[in-house]
């Protein structure tokens, strides 16, 4: 069964959550019981979920179609233990572009698009433009990537890099409790 964080609000009530533009519809705590525990389980049955959002299970399913469609759930995923896989390094790198315009910021994000070391890549407000989480075989890997990332052709003008040592938590389930509709 999920759990409230300490401290944390009640799963939101009926009126909580805004409709989206797409849908039309505003979720209610079903819904987002729903959310909730198909993040934490995406190959709950739907017999399951029904139990525990306590609907029968035809209502119940077609609340999840309701809310595929909508796109409220993206995509169902595997989650691997890439450990167990292969020896690898995980690297975050502040990256500060050459250059501020638009051609420039838009050829960088197409490299990092089309790299499939890079797992993630934020734009930041801060002292430099991007933080990218990446993973590399090993050091010297990671190193032809910084200097990839230096090339003219990327343009990147300074990268500082973080090796992590070990995951201390890794979770891809959004915090639903609590949290405040928009708009």
């Amino acid at each position: 069964m999920l759990q409230t964080a300490a401290g944390a609000q009640p799963l939101a009530t009926t009126s909580f959550f805004r409709p989206s533009a797409e849908s039309g519809f505003r979720l209610d705590r079903l819904d987002i019981k729903i959310l909730a525990a198909l993040q934490t389980d995406g190959r709950m049955t739907n017999l399951k979920l029904a139990e525990f959002v306590g609907l029968s299970p035809t209502p119940c399913l077609q609340r999840v179609r309701r809310l595929e469609g909508a796109g409220y759930i993206r995509t169902y995923e595997a989650v691997l233990d890439v450990g167990r896989l292969a020896s690898h390094l995980v690297a975050f790198t502040q990256v500060t572009l050459s250059s501020q315009r638009f051609e420039d910021t838009r050829r960088f994000e197409r490299f990092i698009q089309s790299t499939p070391w890079v797992m993630e890549c934020f734009a930041v407000g801060a002292g430099y433009d991007y933080l990218v989480q990446s993973v590399a075989r090993d050091v010297h890997h990671y190193q032809e990537f910084t200097e990839e990332l230096l090339s003219e052709e990327v343009g990147a003008k300074q990268v500082a890099s973080f090796i992590t040592l070990k995951t201390v938590k890794r979770t891809r389930a959004f915090p639903l409790e609590g949290m405040r509709a928009r708009g």
